[in-house]
């Protein structure tokens, strides 16, 4: 088989492309207007308007597209390869030598064009975007700064330390390098038997690239029966919290990147908290291409058998019902993971190999 591309590749790959495009217009499209329906109820909440509704949908398309793509990917893949064998092209195809196999991949190198831009979606705009929509949602809603709006309430541990700020916002120096402005900041530092053995209150703590540094500190130190307090207008607090490690306990998994899901379950493990959401996102993402294009894959029997003699209608059934049984299907291995504690990682390999092996058993047997 000729790896080059040939002119029915690209005849093949671009009806691929065209449905799958279409139908992941159609459900982001559907998708955008029920969150946008969803978000009436918070409208009038605080400076909430119907606005700010649009904005907060409009930002987090990206992150929805990210979502739906294995989705649309299935069913567009099934709705173009199915009108391809209702016209019997695919008949002819097969008939001047071109096998299962080249078809396969001709959808497979085409989709993954798409899987690419996803991938960098996931890592970058969606990640930004989903952060800009929920900082301005709370700074409507709550009459905040919108640069304050993501740390705004945040509790964070390190050991035995547990920090609450009212607010906070990232800023650049003169030299372009970033550094975070927390305000109204308490410390809680428990001793052995877990009772409060301080309490610092600082106006200002900065973080940049040499640390922590408190500003216009009181602190109160609890004794048996007495309680002694110092001042200072600044101090140094040494901690491994940083930006990263904070931004990302505020935010859900699935609104992070995989850098800053690597950075939380760093943090949550070195504290003692549960990291297994965290895991479960940080792997699906490594497995998210592999799953795209083993879902795709193992729907291609169909096109070759019972489509020919089926209506559009019987094809979106098909592939919305192979899309929905496959993220079931991961979603039971990801959450039986966590409950029994199994490498995540074996739990997201196995719905793609399943889905293949289906995919050449059903190849054998010519469906249809």
């Amino acid at each position: 088989m000729r790896l080059t591309p040939r002119i029915h590749d690209i005849y093949v790959g671009r009806n691929v492309l065209a449905t799958v495009l279409l139908v992941w217009l159609v459900l982001l499209g559907l998708d955008g207007i029920l969150a946008l329906s969803g978000e009436a109820k918070n409208i009038g909440v605080g400076n909430y308007t119907f606005g700010h509704s649009l904005a907060w949908t409009a930002y987090t398309l990206p992150r929805r597209a990210y979502t739906l793509f294995p989705m649309a990917a299935v069913i567009g893949a099934l709705m173009g390869l199915g009108q391809l064998a209702a016209t019997s092209e695919l008949t002819a195809l097969r008939a001047v030598g071109v096998s299962r196999r080249r078809i396969a991949g001709s959808v497979a190198i085409a989709l993954s064009l798409l899987t690419v831009l996803m991938v960098v979606n996931g890592e970058t705009l969606a990640p930004w975007s989903q952060n800009r929509a929920d900082a301005l949602k709370t700074s409507a809603k709550y009459n905040t700064d919108m640069t304050m709006a993501r740390y705004y309430g945040l509790w964070a541990r390190e050991g035995d330390t547990f920090l609450n700020a009212q607010n906070g916002e990232e800023l650049l120096d003169d030299e372009g390098r970033s550094r975070l402005v927390l305000n109204e900041v308490r410390l809680y530092t428990l001793d052995d038997a877990g009772r409060l053995a301080t309490l610092t209150y600082a106006v200002t703590a900065t973080h940049d690239q040499n640390g922590w540094v408190l500003g216009k500190v009181r602190r109160d130190v609890f004794g048996d029966r007495s309680v002694t307090r110092e001042t200072a207008e600044s101090e140094v607090w040494e901690s491994n919290l940083d930006a990263a490690a904070l931004a990302s306990g505020l935010a859900r998994p699935r609104n992070l990147s995989a850098g800053e899901l690597k950075t939380s379950i760093d943090y949550r493990k070195r504290n003692g908290l549960d990291a297994r959401d965290y895991e479960d996102t940080y792997w699906s993402r490594w497995f998210y291409p592999l799953n795209v294009l083993a879902l795709c894959l193992a729907a291609v029997p169909f096109a070759f058998g019972s489509l020919r003699s089926g209506g559009m209608g019987k094809r979106l059934f098909l592939g919305m019902l192979f899309a929905l049984g496959f993220l079931l299907l991961q979603m039971f291995f990801g959450r039986m993971a966590g409950a029994l504690k199994i490498d995540y990682r074996i739990a997201y390999a196995l719905p793609p190999i399943m889905m293949l092996a289906i995919s050449g058993w059903l190849s054998r047997r010519r469906v249809g």
